[in-house]
């Protein structure tokens, strides 16, 4: 018996130090397969800040810029004074109080009095069948007169060549729907982290450096800055097509690409900045409002994802207790490269990029 015991001892060792050498070849093999492929997506992605601009005495279309608002006094003046501020030549500026109860109301009135450019509608109900921000954003469209519509945030805030960075953008390369990942400023170092690793996550499920192929099924849209034609707004069915979705941005941009229009994605540092959210509640909040919708409700995705997770995420630093040897050091290298690619991403204020091309 006691034979047998060490003997069942040892098979049981021998077990885990194969499985857990598996998962580490398997965890490292993704890990260089993932590294390609964002390396190469990130030199495809223009940033648009440092492009060339058409001289100040050309052509421009018309631009109607809207902003859905709701409970934003924290940030909203100082976002709209950079929107007065652009310096693009034919721009009108629509913004909607989508029901707030904070002082966004009196704060959009005390600027509207003071730039005539901007118009102010206030929203106090909410039909049924809609969630607030498609609402706000359906009307915005139907009240704007541009040539080109952006939707964006009423936490934006721009440089002044914004508008004719983009839009020269946008016509040299004939794209009907453009959208721009802003950089993102946070207020802790744990917000940071999570920025950087969600930047990550997001650009690998939505590969923004594919969208420009016609023939690849990924899409892109970004809240901060969706830019498209008005024709073509209004040829993909407007926000009455996804009115229930709370991934809206998205979902517009599924729409575009399923459409069959060109779309692009672009690098907004140096164009777009935002404090995305301001602690970790907020942050919590956000996601359980958005997470489960960009998954398409899908449960296969979420167990895929938890799993993925679990392998890429959890195991490197597990297998530090339970392992030793090359496959310790191994593990060790992951989940030191895996801190350190957190770590690194930081903007020039100290932000997080929420972009793949930093």
């Amino acid at each position: 018996m006691t034979d047998f015991s060490v003997l069942s001892t040892v098979s049981a060792v021998s077990i885990i130090l194969t499985i857990s050498t598996m998962l580490a070849v398997v965890t490292l093999l993704g890990y260089i397969s993932i590294t390609a492929e964002f390396i190469r997506g990130n030199r495809a992605i223009p940033r648009l800040a440092k492009m060339p601009l058409p001289p100040a005495d050309a052509s421009w279309p018309t631009v109607s810029v809207i902003i859905p608002a709701r409970n934003e006094e924290r940030h909203l003046e100082e976002a709209l004074r950079s929107v007065l501020a652009l310096d693009y030549p034919h721009y009108e500026l629509v913004v909607l109080n989508d029901r707030s109860e904070d002082r966004t109301g009196e704060i959009l009135d005390q600027l509207a009095q003071k730039h005539p450019q901007l118009r102010v509608q206030h929203i106090t109900t909410l039909p049924a069948g809609w969630l607030g921000k498609n609402h706000a954003l359906f009307e915005g469209a139907k009240a704007a007169t541009g040539e080109i519509l952006l939707f964006t945030d009423a936490d934006i805030v721009m440089a002044p060549d914004t508008l004719r960075r983009t839009v020269a953008y946008l016509q040299a390369h004939a794209v009907d729907h453009l959208a721009i990942m802003p950089e993102i400023q946070s207020r802790s170092l744990a917000l940071s982290l999570f920025m950087n690793a969600f930047s990550i996550y997001f650009a690998l499920y939505a590969r923004p450096w594919r969208v420009s192929d016609p023939k690849d099924k990924a899409f892109i849209g970004i809240g901060a800055f969706n830019m498209m034609r008005c024709s073509v707004y209004e040829a993909i069915g407007t926000h009455q097509a996804i009115a229930l979705r709370p991934d809206d941005d998205m979902k517009l941009g599924k729409l575009v690409k399923m459409n069959g229009f060109r779309q692009a994605a672009g690098n907004g540092l140096g164009l777009l900045r935002v404090e995305w959210y301001a602690s970790l509640t907020e942050l919590v909040q956000g996601l359980m409002k958005n997470a489960f919708a960009g998954l398409e409700y899908n449960l296969v995705f979420v167990l895929g994802g938890v799993v993925a997770q679990f392998f890429f995420g959890v195991w490197p630093l597990l297998a530090l207790w339970v392992t030793q040897g090359p496959v310790w050091w191994l593990s060790f290298s992951l989940g030191f490269g895996r801190c350190w690619l957190y770590g690194s991403r930081r903007g020039p204020s100290g932000g997080s990029i929420c972009s793949v091309c930093c």
